[in-house]
């Protein structure tokens, strides 16, 4: 009698062979090896100590670079202003990148905040103009409202309200400073009594797309920007002692030469109007701002998709003892093959991962931190992409019963659209299509960047940015693999009836 466990042991048996056992070994070094010489090989390179990130509320890292002229507030109070102007630099790419024109990014951003003090990362809410998506409400460098779209000039001015009642924020907007609209409200928890409350502006870095020479494939490349508002009629209530506005500049600036020679980041305030000067960003850091995601140091995994894919093909095509397998043994292979895939994929990501980010963060690498949750996905979650992936190969493999066909279908199917998308070889419209048609979407799994609407980036595969949501990615692969397999067990079976 033929017991449930015995077609897995055979296949197993059968599977482990010091061939493939070296094979999938050899998989897994690619992945540590080649992770391990992307951390060892990146270095943190500053005049000095490099800066350290701060951490906003939440302990995400942030961006919180601008210039600000400020007074000290009180539990409860108003700051009123009108802005007539809002204007900015942009420089040349290279190599003219000591001319400038004028311009303004459509993120550079210019208005009134409340902030918890002048540490970088403290909680704030602020009410602003931007260079192209209008007024809008921000606070704790996650969250976005937007107000009434358009600019300003001096026919057109914006006028801005922000009122503070305990740790609550409300934002308003008038055309005429007569007829307010209310913008959005933010709770700020922990707010202490005594805030920060003025003007501010921004401007983050224009992010510019160059060609590579390769199939549309494209760099990013950022440059300086710089941003100037002007305010007048600006009226405060609840300010906690009488004076002049204090201008400071949160985070590293006036050091570039256009800073230093041209226009000086800060605030001058002249026949009863303010104008401020800034660079930088508040919001979250991501990808465009240098910093690594965790799943940087997987470069190794197009090799090791690689050698999986031709051992679960090689597997499929090897000899048939007794004729065409049952459906059962076809089970028994499929499931030995995606259960030492995984296993490899497992050990490699579990030690390439942690590993990895600790060498980066121990040469100065700013890397985006992830929750432990997070953290798991990415590990099970691309062992079990691989395994998928080796799974359908494995079909392959069986319905076409000659490796020398099913090893490029394969590729074709998961493992080229995978490496020409991880890399700028092809341009964003196809590599997005690639990703969401073809099986290699499945490898989404890896994917902790997170897109924030109100930052510029360059929201493409190359750069880490997969089209579809982890689980629909997998889900993809996962229907690919059960599809081939349950149409490789019905002709093999077919074929095993027409031999009988």
């Amino acid at each position: 009698m033929t017991t449930t466990n015995e077609p897995l042991r055979r296949e197993w048996t059968r599977f482990r062979r010091p061939g493939r056992l070296i094979a999938m070994a050899a998989a897994a070094l690619a992945v540590i090896a080649l992770g391990f010489l992307h951390a060892f090989g990146n270095h943190a390179s500053c005049d000095g100590p490099c800066p350290v990130d701060p951490t906003g509320p939440d302990g995400s890292l942030v961006n919180d670079q601008f210039a600000f002229a400020h007074r000290e507030l009180g539990e409860h109070g108003t700051i009123t202003v009108r802005m007539t102007s809002m204007t900015g630099t942009i420089t040349y790419p290279p190599p003219n990148h000591d001319q400038i024109l004028p311009g303004l990014v459509p993120w550079a951003k210019a208005g009134i905040i409340i902030k918890d003090g002048v540490r970088p990362g403290s909680s704030y809410a602020g009410l602003m103009l931007t260079g192209a998506h209008g007024v809008r409400m921000q606070y704790d460098y996650h969250h976005d409202i937007a107000g009434r779209a358009g600019g300003v000039s001096a026919q057109s001015p914006r006028w801005l309200r922000l009122t503070r009642s305990g740790d609550t924020v409300t934002g308003y907007e008038s055309p005429d400073g007569e007829r307010w609209t209310k913008v959005g409200t933010a709770r700020l928890p922990g707010l202490h009594q005594t805030a920060r409350i003025g003007l501010f502006a921004a401007s983050p870095g224009d992010l510019t797309l160059q060609p590579t020479g390769f199939g549309g494939g494209v760099r990013e490349h950022v440059r300086f920007t710089q941003a100037s508002a002007v305010f007048d009629k600006v009226a405060l209530t609840g300010a906690v002692t009488e004076g002049g506005w204090t201008t400071d500049t949160l985070g590293d600036m006036n050091r570039t030469d256009w800073e230093k020679y041209h226009q000086p980041s800060g605030a001058v305030e002249k026949d009863g109007t303010i104008t401020v000067t800034g660079i930088g960003d508040i919001g979250p850091v991501g990808a465009e701002d240098g910093a690594r995601p965790v799943e940087s140091t997987l470069g190794g995994l197009p090799l090791a998709l690689l050698v999986v894919l031709v051992v679960a093909v090689r597997f499929a095509t090897s000899g048939n003892p007794g004729g065409p397998p049952t459906r059962r043994v076809l089970a028994a292979r499929a499931a030995v093959v995606a259960a030492a895939t995984f296993a490899t994929g497992l050990l490699a990501v579990a030690i390439v991962l942690p590993a990895g980010v600790s060498v980066l963060k121990g040469n100065g690498i700013t890397v985006l931190p992830v929750s432990t949750p997070t953290g798991a996905r990415v590990v099970l979650g691309t062992a079990a992409a691989l395994a998928l992936s080796a799974v359908l190969a494995f079909a392959l493999g069986t319905l076409l019963r000659r490796a020398r066909f099913a090893v490029p279908l394969a590729l074709l199917a998961v493992g080229v659209p995978y490496t020409v998308t991880s890399f700028p070889l092809i341009a964003d419209g196809p590599a997005q299509w690639l990703l969401r048609l073809t099986p290699a979407a499945g490898f989404a799994t890896r994917q902790t960047l997170v897109e924030h609407p109100q930052v510029l980036a360059h929201y493409a595969p190359s750069a880490g940015y997969f089209p579809l949501p982890w689980w629909a990615g997998l889900g993809v692969l996962c229907a690919y693999a059960a599809l081939l397999l349950w149409f490789a067990a019905r002709c093999r079976s077919s074929g095993r009836g027409r031999a009988g």
